[in-house]
């Protein structure tokens, strides 16, 4: 994995967020441990470049948002947060609605590979990406109801990935809750033991290289149209049916399909394998 280098007192000019490509891979790392990555407005600024960039690029095929510094993300920046509210300057840059947006909505999938524990809003970073891996030791706490606000914005990434009874448990209560734990509640995709870190994110990795860019592009969207946990009536089955089995159809009939069937008769990777 590239490493990228960190800076205990960065100037007002630093980069908070450092990116770089390899592979078909964008890696856009956190770099701001001197407040526990923070979201503040210079990072939020970079994380959103950066994701836009990385979405913008042919040769990306995923892209992996990481951290520097023992915490992943703290959530929001407090002391720039007050600032605000007692009237003075904060720098303008884009909310986290528009950030989770480009990960969500992004035709690029996201894997979340934490390099510590996530707090608040850290975690709805989290819970935007595609897929999520964080270390067996790693925690996380909902701590917005015991400062005394409300985790509405992240709230809506979240309820698309946790089970409403876990939902409720640690949005309500703030408590300390741990990897295997976030597993269970359906927020992380797995919890990694120490040292096994490197090798699980190159299978996650390995398998979007493999993939065709528009077919994988394309799965990302359709998994965020099923997503939502809205019920399909019967009687809007067949017709679900019928979208998806067009949806199939066209992709069987194109260019990559001939491509993927011609590399496995001929037992080579197909041409946009990386």
């Amino acid at each position: 994995m590239t490493q990228h280098p960190t800076s205990a007192t960065p100037s007002d000019d630093t980069p908070l967020v450092r990116s770089s490509v390899d592979r078909a891979v964008a890696t856009i790392t956190l770099d701001s441990p001197r407040n526990r990555n923070a979201l503040s407005a210079r990072l939020r600024a970079g994380l959103f470049e950066a994701l836009g960039a990385a979405m913008d690029d042919d040769e990306v095929r995923a892209v992996v948002l990481t951290g520097t510094g023992p915490v992943f993300s703290a959530g929001a920046d407090l002391k720039e947060v007050g600032a605000a509210l007692r009237g003075e300057p904060v720098e303008p840059a884009p909310e986290l609605p528009e950030i989770f947006e480009r990960i969500m909505a992004g035709p690029k999938p996201v894997v979340a590979l934490l390099n510590g524990p996530a707090r608040a809003g850290g975690i709805g970073l989290v819970a935007a990406a595609d897929i999520a891996l964080a270390p067996a030791e790693a925690t996380f706490a909902f701590t917005e109801v015991r400062i005394g606000v409300v985790p509405a914005i992240i709230s809506l990434p979240l309820s698309a990935r946790m089970h409403p009874r876990q939902f409720s448990r640690y949005l309500l209560t703030g408590e300390v809750f741990d990897a295997e734990a976030a597993v269970e509640a359906g927020l992380l995709t797995r919890a990694v033991p120490e040292g096994e870190m490197e090798e699980e994110l190159e299978n996650v990795l390995q398998g979007m290289r493999a993939a065709a860019p528009k077919a994988l592009a394309r799965t990302k969207e359709l998994i965020g149209e099923l997503a939502g946990g809205e019920r399909i009536l019967p009687e809007r089955r067949a017709d679900e049916f019928a979208r998806l089995g067009e949806l199939s159809a066209e992709f069987f009939a194109g260019e990559d399909a001939a491509e993927g069937r011609t590399a496995f008769f001929e037992k080579r990777p197909p041409r946009w394998s990386r």
